[in-house]
C-alpha cells in the first residue's frame, strides 16, 4: 500500500496532496485549496481536520481515475473491444495481453492502483468520521468518499480474481460486491441528508450495477427504476502529468503512439452498418498503419477511437442508459423477452437506430450482450459482464470477433502480493 502505517503513526503519500486541486471540479466538494509544498511525506494526524478532509477525497478519486486508466485499457484489449496496432511497450499492448492473457507475473500496477485506490477512499470515510462525528451524516465530503468506496469496490471485483482486503487471506472476488453494496448504501443515506442529489443518483446507479453482480434481481430493479436515462456520472481526466491522462487516448493518439485500433473488432463492423455514435471511431488519409507490426499480422490498419478525443475526455462509471440494460437483463432472467427488448430498445430509438428484435430468449440473451458491449464499450466494464455471464452459463453467443481462444476473465493476483502477504498458501 502506498500509505505505510509504522509504530501506531501514519504517513500520507504526496499524491493525495499533489492531485487534490484538479478534483475541486467534483460535485459538492468545496474547501479544496491546500497550500502545501512539503516534499516529504505528511503525517496523517495532519488530516485530521475538517480543511483538509476534501483534498483527501479528492486524492482518493483521483486514485480511482489512476486505477481505472490502466485497467480499461488493459481490459479493453483482452475483450477485443480494441485490436492491438504496435507497440509492446510503454503504452503498447503487451504480447501477453494480445492473447488475452492477464496472468500474476505481469507487473502489479493494475493491483497496487486498483487497491489504493478502495484503501485511500475506505480510509477517508474513516477519518471524516472521525473528524467531524455526528455532523458526517449530513456532510456532503462523506458522502463523496462513500461513493469513491463503492466504485473502487465494484472496480475491483469486475476485474480482478481474487478478493484480498489490507493484507488478508485471498477470498472471492464477491467480497468486493458485497463492501462496494455497503458503502454505496450509506451514501444514499449521507448524500439525502446533504441534499446532493447527483451523489444519490450516482450511490444508486452504483448500487444498482452491484445488486445486479450479487444477482439481487429485486434490489438491482428497485435501484435502477430511479435513475433517469439522461443521468451519467464521470470519472475526469486532466493534463496536469502524463498519469493523469485519459490512457485509451493516448495510447492512439498518434502523438506518437498508435498502439491499438478499432480494425478486426466487432465495433469496427457494427459501426459501419449502423453509424451508431456511441461506438465512433475514425482513420488518418495519410497515416494507414498502426506504429509496429503485430505478430505474423505485420503492421495492421489504424482505426483509431474517437469516444475519449482528448487527454482529458472522461469515463463513465455509471448512466442512466446503464440502467436500462439492467432491467432488460433483468426481464430475460425472469423469461420476459418483449419487455426486455423494450428496455433494450429504448435507447436505441433515441438514437434513430435500427431497434433489434429477437424471437427467442436466447437470441434475446445475445442482443443484451451485444448492447452492453456498445453502450459500455472502453469503459472497463466487459472483463465484469463476461465473467458473470459465464460462471452463470447465460445463453446467447458473443460475435465472434470479440472472443479470444483461452482468455482470462480477471486479472490475476500479482506475485508481489502472493510473495509478501502472509496470508497466501506457500
Amino acid at each position: 500500500m502506498t500509505t505505510s502505517i509504522s509504530s501506531g503513526r501514519a504517513f500520507v503519500p504526496r499524491h493525495l496532496l499533489r492531485v487534490a486541486a484538479p478534483l475541486c471540479l467534483l460535485s459538492g466538494l468545496s474547501g479544496c485549496a491546500l497550500d502545501a509544498t512539503n516534499p516529504g511525506p505528511i503525517r496523517a494526524e495532519a488530516l485530521n481536520s475538517p480543511s483538509a478532509l476534501s483534498s483527501l477525497v479528492n486524492g482518493s478519486g483521483r486514485d480511482l481515475a489512476e486505477a481505472l486508466n490502466w485497467v480499461a485499457y488493459t481490459g479493453a484489449a483482452a475483450t477485443r473491444e480494441i485490436f492491438p496496432a504496435g507497440s509492446t511497450a510503454a503504452f503498447g499492448i503487451s504480447v501477453l495481453h494480445q492473447n488475452g492473457k492477464l496472468v500474476d507475473n505481469d507487473g502489479d500496477n493494475y493491483w497496487n492502483f486498483s487497491q489504493r485506490a478502495r484503501w485511500t477512499s475506505e480510509d477517508a470515510v474513516t477519518r471524516i468520521k472521525s473528524v467531524l462525528g455526528t455532523s458526517s451524516a449530513s456532510s456532503a465530503t462523506l458522502a463523496q468518499a462513500l461513493v469513491w468506496a463503492g466504485y473502487s469496490n465494484r472496480h475491483l471485483g469486475e476485474n480482478f480474481c481474487e478478493g484480498v482486503i489490507n493484507g488478508g487471506a485471498p477470498g472471492p472476488h464477491t467480497v468486493y460486491f458485497e463492501r462496494a453494496e455497503t458503502y454505496f448504501t450509506e451514501a444514499i443515506t449521507v448524500a439525502t441528508a446533504a441534499n446532493n442529489a447527483n451523489l444519490v443518483s450516482a450511490a444508486t446507479a452504483g448500487r444498482a450495477s452491484v445488486r445486479l453482480l450479487r444477482n439481487n434481481t429485486a434490489g438491482a430493479a428497485t435501484d435502477a427504476a430511479t435513475v433517469a436515462s439522461t443521468y451519467v456520472y464521470r470519472m475526469p481526466y486532466y493534463q496536469n502529468e502524463l498519469d493523469q491522462y485519459n490512457r485509451i487516448f493516448w495510447a492512439s493518439a498518434n502523438q506518437p503512439y498508435r498502439a491499438h485500433t478499432v480494425w478486426n473488432t466487432y465495433i469496427e463492423t457494427y459501426r459501419r452498418a449502423t453509424r451508431d455514435p456511441r461506438v465512433p471511431y475514425d482513420s488518418s488519409l495519410t497515416v494507414l498503419v498502426g506504429d509496429a507490426a503485430v505478430g505474423s499480422l505485420g503492421r495492421v490498419r489504424w482505426y483509431y477511437q474517437t469516444k475519449y478525443p482528448t487527454l482529458t475526455s472522461n469515463i463513465n462509471l455509471s448512466s442512466g442508459w446503464e440502467m436500462r440494460l439492467i432491467e432488460a437483463e433483468l426481464k430475460l432472467i425472469a423469461g420476459d423477452l418483449n419487455g426486455a427488448l423494450t428496455s433494450i430498445n429504448g435507447r436505441r430509438i433515441a438514437l434513430s437506430l435500427t431497434p433489434v428484435t429477437a424471437t427467442s430468449l436466447t437470441e434475446g440473451w445475445a442482443a443484451l450482450k451485444r448492447e452492453r458491449g456498445i453502450e459500455l464499450w472502453l469503459e472497463g466494464r466487459r472483463l465484469g459482464d463476461l465473467r458473470r455471464w459465464a460462471a452463470l452459463a447465460r445463453p446467447g453467443a458473443l460475435d465472434p470477433k470479440e472472443e479470444i481462444p483461452g482468455r482470462d476473465l480477471c486479472f490475476a493476483t500479482p506475485l508481489s502480493e502472493k510473495q509478501t502477504n502472509l496470508n497466501f498458501p506457500r
